[in-house]
């Protein structure tokens, strides 16, 4: 009884002194969100921009010129953003993923409503995760911080769509403060009329944007709030062009970022009004910083560190980013930076950077320049994109900003590559990186369990020993052979999947564990089969795999169908039966928060390419239930 009262008193003075700072000082925190766009604003130095209402906000603000997202996409990195925490370590890492979370870990919002804080967001959440209940006061398009009881401080998103990918697609025929003709074109895009059209395109959407940020600014201002207010403008990544959205360089992760602290508060300033910081900033700090700024000390659980505020922390030295399924594709890629270098795993080497994804394909650019290398039209920096990736990328980001010239090789670079690859290994093993475990597999792992409690758990998930097996297949050469035969015979299905990747990636080189293979196609895990079956086709072997990919098609597992699905949509002529009889059946099943239909999405690409048509039947009785997911998603989401 001594203990726990002794412990329940360390909980009330904590709780006290936490209470005491908030009652000295406990500003109004309002956040600017924007969608897909990077720091292309005349404050970040850029001269096509037309960003007047931004350029001003930003002389009165911290300009953070080395802040990023920890994905080049949306929910994972608003999954970041609302925990405090990586969405490798909460199985939240794959695009539209609505994985649940344990009990006792929040979204930062439920710390701030129970130290008094009005919470609004309006209105897209989009968190990857199943919210807990709780977390907002208001969450709808009608939410605002004017709707806050008298005297309580407010906490107030407003989250802008205007810059979002899809309005690239505007397709609008002048833009009033941009020249087409004039509008930057980086080296990797082809400079074409389209390309050209659709970069002014995304400009003309920022200065739209620009207007909007204006009126929020304006609406503080004339309730005299904005001097009890500390503003924060950000973007939730980098531009939705393609390249850009979706990756992992700096293209995909680079953020604006300004803050506006009031006089009152100016002891909680990074730097002066205006002036430029290049302390890194990781969206897994947002959380932590914005309970610093109410007084509140971060929960232990949360891997961010505050930048600002009574609980602000030194500098960090890394930023850490990642990369899971996009859409309906899979990928699998983690990346650490430091102020100037760059440093990329692909744990996928054998895919093509540039994936087919139907939503991505929608932009003018993206169509064109696919096409374009198709027949023969690019240089190589142009022609990489559409290739396969190397195991290892570095950049050096001071002479190489748009990171085309790959330094994985440079010896002159060796101790920065050793000490950034080192950076990444101790980030993986500290977060318990989930991503090593095929999204199938992990959610049959895990069982009741969310996948952060699945993953703390070394005898359930031998992080060290699934790791070391990926870095092996990723990196195998012919002489690694016997060694990946020995993981695909290993009793952890991790491993098995792992050692038929090697095999994968070696191709016909593999051909001496054919035998091992076939076995692996009556394997327990359904990811280690399509692993297979992909390897075996590899090898010539397009019929067994087909066999084996119909049979992974009838899974229950959604994730284990859209893998397989993938595969198959990678063959050859020998998988047109298959294909055919799979786009006559169907499969709608809602995979994300919104009725995305990720295997349809595979199913019609598949049937594209072979030049089967899917039947009106089953097409109508698809877009009939994408319809009625959708209706519910939004009435959840509202």
């Amino acid at each position: 009884m001594t203990v726990l009262r002794t412990s329940i008193l360390k909980i009330l003075s904590y709780l006290m002194m936490g209470m005491g700072s908030l009652c000295a000082q406990q500003p109004n925190i309002l956040w600017i969100t924007s969608e897909d766009n990077g720091p292309d604003l005349g404050a970040f130095g850029q001269t096509y921009a037309h960003t007047p209402a931004l350029d001003k906000f930003a002389s009165q603000s911290a300009i953070y010129t080395h802040a990023f997202a920890t994905a080049g996409v949306c929910a994972p990195a608003r999954s970041t953003i609302i925990t405090g925490m990586y969405p490798p370590a909460l199985g939240s890492q794959h695009m539209r993923s609505r994985a649940p979370l344990p009990d006792g870990i929040r979204f930062y919002s439920h710390y701030l409503r129970e130290a008094g804080y009005y919470c609004t967001n309006n209105s897209k959440k989009d968190y990857n995760l199943i919210e807990p209940p709780g977390a907002w006061d208001d969450s709808s398009r009608n939410a605002h911080w004017k709707n806050a009881p008298k005297g309580k401080p407010f906490f107030a998103i407003f989250n802008h769509t205007i810059s979002h990918e899809s309005k690239i697609r505007l397709q609008e025929q002048s833009f009033p403060h941009h020249k087409t003709g004039d509008a930057p074109v980086p080296p990797y895009h082809p400079e074409i009329p389209e390309t050209k059209r659709d970069w002014a395109q995304y400009h003309a959407n920022i200065s739209k944007l620009d207007k909007i940020v204006e009126a929020n600014l304006k609406e503080l201002a004339d309730a005299g709030r904005l001097e009890d207010t500390i503003v924060f403008y950000y973007g939730d990544h980098g531009s939705g062009m393609p390249r850009h959205k979706r990756w992992l360089w700096d293209s995909g992760i680079h953020i604006p970022l300004l803050v506006r602290i009031p006089e009152k508060w100016r002891g909680w300033r990074e730097v002066a009004p205006g002036k430029k910081t290049d302390r890194l900033v990781s969206f897994v700090d947002l959380g932590p910083t914005v309970l610093s700024l109410a007084g509140l000390k971060p929960p232990p659980h949360m891997h961010g560190k505050a930048f600002l505020g009574v609980h602000k922390v030194a500098p960090r030295q890394y930023v850490h980013a990642f990369r899971g399924r996009m859409d309906e594709r899979y990928d699998m890629v983690r990346a650490v930076r430091d102020k100037r270098y760059k440093y990329i795993r692909n744990y996928n080497p054998h895919q093509v950077y540039g994936q087919y994804i139907a939503y991505m394909f929608q932009t003018d650019t993206t169509r064109l320049w696919k096409k374009m290398y198709d027949q023969g039209q690019l240089n190589a920096v142009q022609s990489a994109f559409w290739k396969t990736k190397p195991p290892v990328e570095f950049y050096d980001t001071h002479v190489d900003p748009h990171e085309v010239k790959n330094l994985a090789s440079s010896p002159r670079h060796a101790a920065q590559i050793e000490r950034l690859a080192g950076e990444l290994d101790r980030w993986q093993m500290e977060i318990r990186d989930l991503g090593f475990l095929p999204e199938g597999q992990m959610h049959d792992r895990r069982g009741e369990r969310s996948p952060y409690e699945f993953g703390l758990n070394a005898k359930n998930y031998p992080l060290a020993r699934i790791k070391a097996a990926a870095e092996k297949a990723v990196d195998a050469t012919a002489d690694d052979l016997e060694q990946l035969r020995d993981m695909m015979r290993d009793p952890d299905a991790a491993i098995r999947y792992w050692g038929a990747t090697g095999c994968i990636i070696l191709a016909e080189k593999a051909a001496p564990a054919r035998r091992d293979l076939l076995r692996l196609c009556d394997d327990s895990s359904a990811d280690v089969r399509t692993a297979a079956a992909q390897a075996l086709f590899k090898q010539g072997e397009g019929g067994r795999a087909v066999v084996v990919l119909q049979t992974v098609m009838q899974e229950k597992n959604a994730f284990y169908r859209l893998r397989a699905m993938n595969v198959l949509d990678h063959m050859d002529e020998t998988a047109r039966v298959a294909v055919a009889r799979i786009a006559e059946i169907g499969d709608g099943e809602q995979i994300g928060a919104y009725g995305e239909n990720y295997i349809g999405n595979v199913i019609k690409k598949a049937a594209a390419d072979l030049g089967i048509s899917t039947t009106k039947n089953t097409d109508k009785k698809l877009r009939g239930k994408q319809r009625s997911e959708k209706k519910s998603a939004r009435k959840k989401r509202d």
